[in-house]
């Protein structure tokens, strides 16, 4: 059975060099004094909790404090980035933003109560996942041409799952949509785990995911996987075409990056 195991060890490596400067600056300094508070900004399960669960655990060892991961959930993320944006610049909130709210947002939201360049201060790229399209297990379409085909002709009975206007799943789905030039009902979760167990219970029909959040399911067959948005064919998923072949382009891959509040005190790590 094939694991998210070699995306968790991505994340993990990408994550030494921020771990090493922790390490150092906790070595010249008292930080950290006290337990830090990691904000997810979509509900537990999903890719971006199981990204900020993995790296809370590894830093946790690395500085002898806990990370405590909170899931603030509403407006595909950007309630979560308010809040961080809001606290104090003092080290000890770090928001596990992403492509969804520190660059999607910005152009989707015109009244967003916060300004990604200039509230927060990055850390470090954590992990780089790609993207899958996935439709429900009753979907009839067996490839992803097939697929195109059945939305192009069925778009005004199907309802598209995603995380919130904005989020990654929905701004990939849209990039699919607006390629093979459909809009189908749209349907926001407050989280791709949600979404996901949707999708599984057949209450909705397609939906755009990372490859953290559906390895298992696809393995059990309880959701179709059509198509992978990587440049290189993964030997993993090999019965699954590259999204280019099928569509003309391929979505892009996800990105997550750990921030705090800017402003923060000279004495908390450095950016790598």
């Amino acid at each position: 059975m094939i694991r998210f195991v070699t995306q968790a060890a991505a994340a993990l490596v990408a994550l030494s060099a921020w771990c090493l400067a922790l390490d150092r600056a906790a070595a010249q300094s008292d930080y950290p004094r006290r337990p830090i508070t990691v904000i997810v900004p979509f509900a537990a399960g999903g890719p971006t909790d199981v990204v900020a669960r993995i790296v809370g655990d590894h830093m946790s060892r690395t500085l002898g404090q806990q990370l405590l991961v909170e899931n603030i959930v509403g407006a595909a993320g950007t309630t979560a980035s308010t809040r961080a944006a809001r606290a104090a610049p003092d080290g000890y909130t770090i928001e596990m933003g992403h492509m969804g709210t520190h660059a999607a947002a910005v152009a989707l939201y015109q009244n967003l109560a916060y300004k990604p360049d200039v509230d927060f201060a990055p850390i470090s790229m954590v992990a780089g996942t790609p993207v899958l399209i996935l439709g429900k297990k009753g979907l009839p379409p067996r490839d992803l041409k097939e697929l195109v085909v059945y939305v192009k002709a069925n778009v005004d009975k199907l309802n598209m799952a995603h995380a919130g206007v904005g989020s990654v799943s929905h701004v990939t789905c849209l990039l699919l949509n607006s390629i093979i030039n459909v809009k189908p009902t749209s349907v926001p979760f407050t989280g791709t785990g949600p979404a996901m167990n949707a999708l599984v219970a057949g209450q909705v029909d397609y939906m755009c995911d990372q490859i953290v959040n559906v390895v298992s399911q696809v393995q059990g067959g309880t959701i179709k996987a059509y198509a992978i948005g990587t440049a290189e064919r993964n030997p993993n998923w090999a019965v699954i075409c590259r999204a280019r072949k099928g569509a003309g382009q391929r979505p892009s891959p996800r990105w997550s990056r750990a921030r705090s509040r800017a402003g923060r005190r000279s004495s908390t790590p450095p950016v790598p």
